[in-house]
């Protein structure tokens, strides 16, 4: 969330950066100038008009004390009276249409983000690793299917559209890529492994941005019944990312950052409803409503935070190096990033089997737009005052999404998949996947 004093005094300009995004997004203000000028107009007379009621209420006594008539001042103070609380309504009316305002419209993107109103215009940073080009390529479901690996049929009559069960030794890949990760993780990069819990409260979606205006992109639990809009400590929704509950961590809290920023990672289910998706990527495992995800998350300075900003995406490029997949780093345009990013990276995973780039993992620094909406803080050495934390996130990686980029990378002539070596250990030395069968139906 944007700060209110800040967004007075640089309205244009946030428009102005506003209207980088869409045009609609910039509209979102127009009505601020407006509320914001009958609000302080509010607040000012209610001053002028408590000052009077004082200076009657000396008058009151003084007169009371003589034994005179006290009709009129009380006559007065009883008008007085009346109008301030009409104006303080009036105020806090206008207060709380502002906040709506605020937390409705986007963080401003960064200095450096490319120009841009849809994904055609994102700009390509980086490329690593030639595409792969392998003769009649087949896509991750028909290969998971013909290994035995991946059932969509059975998870359809499980759960319905957009789930996968898997069996045996992709089961044990998906383990494997996981576990790689997050050593890779804590051990090279530093960060601290966090198990969190996956249901969270709507204040905790509300302070990562996901709610208000997000929420039917996501599963709500009716434990405590329907959502109001209100936010509460104790309904329930399943997480859409270990972002939400990591970041939550520190939430109402001031944290120390005199040693450096603070690094967490988490492997944890997402719950995704996908509502604005319908009719896309409906094959195999690229849009689930369930999917495994290793997420980093940073607590920095607003100093060193673009500078953690790099260093986070790098870390997740590292796991696709590892890997052998190859990627491309790509820069979003103002008109494609995410409604809480100051600026995003996006890598692309290579598909052989669609010869296409896709989505592996996304990379943002929010500046101060969650820590504002979640109040964390920090305290500057010397400082005597505590500073709002700027704070990242990027998957690294979404599980699923490597997982099918494995298969599609490493498929074999003879219809098996060849296991990366970094992932040989974490498979028992098994080296192939070759097919397999589970319960297969009688005819």
């Amino acid at each position: 969330m944007l700060d209110l004093g800040f967004v007075r005094t640089n309205l244009a300009l946030v428009k102005e950066k506003l209207a980088l995004r869409s045009a609609e997004t910039a509209a979102l203000l127009d009505s601020f100038e407006p509320l914001d000028t009958e609000r302080r107009a509010a607040i000012t007379e209610v001053e002028t008009l408590k000052a009077q009621r004082n200076a009657l209420s000396a008058q009151f006594g003084q007169l009371k004390r003589e034994g005179k008539d006290i009709s009129e001042i009380q006559r007065q103070t009883g008008s007085l009276k009346d109008r301030i609380a009409e104006l303080e309504t009036a105020a806090n009316l206008a207060d709380e249409k502002l906040q709506t305002i605020l937390q409705t419209i986007p963080n401003l993107p960064h200095d450096s983000v490319a120009k841009g109103s849809s994904e055609d215009e994102n700009v390509v940073v980086k490329t690593w690793g030639d595409p792969v080009q392998i003769q009649d390529a087949k896509p991750h479901w028909e290969i998971g299917e013909s290994l035995g690996i991946l059932d969509f049929e059975r998870a359809a009559k499980i759960s319905g559209a957009r789930f996968v069960v898997q069996y045996g030794s992709g089961a044990r890949l998906e383990r494997a890529l996981a576990n790689f990760m997050l050593d890779l993780h804590v051990r090279e990069h530093g960060y601290v492994e966090v198990l969190p819990p996956t249901m969270v409260n709507s204040r905790s979606l509300f302070s990562t941005g996901q709610l208000p205006k997000f929420a039917e992109d996501l599963f709500h639990c009716d434990d405590k019944g329907p959502y109001t809009g209100e936010y509460q400590d104790s309904d329930h929704w399943l997480i859409p990312t270990a972002e939400v509950p990591l970041t939550n961590l520190f939430r109402d809290e001031t944290i120390d950052l005199s040693n450096g920023n603070i690094s967490f990672c988490a492997y944890t289910p997402c719950y995704r409803a996908e509502a604005g998706s319908h009719g896309r990527d409906v094959r195999g495992m690229i849009r689930q409503h369930q999917f495994q995800k290793v997420e980093l998350v940073k607590f920095t300075t607003p100093e060193t935070s673009y500078d953690e900003h790099e260093a986070l995406t790098r870390n997740a490029e590292t796991v696709l190096e590892k890997l052998g997949l190859p990627y491309r780093r790509m820069l979003l345009c103002t008109g494609d990033m995410g409604f809480s990013s100051a600026k995003t990276y996006d890598l692309e995973v290579w598909l052989p089997g669609q010869q296409t780039y896709r989505e592996i993992s996304s990379c943002s620094n929010v500046e101060s737009f969650q820590a504002r909406r979640a109040n964390i803080r920090f305290k500057p050495a010397g400082a005597s005052k505590s500073e709002y934390v700027h704070t990242l996130n990027g998957s690294g990686l979404a599980v699923g999404r490597t997982y099918l980029a494995v298969l599609e990378n490493y498929q074999q002539p003879d219809g098996s998949v060849r296991v990366p070596e970094v992932l040989v250990p974490y498979m028992g030395g098994e080296t192939v996947l070759r097919p397999q069968r589970f319960g297969k139906a009688v005819e």
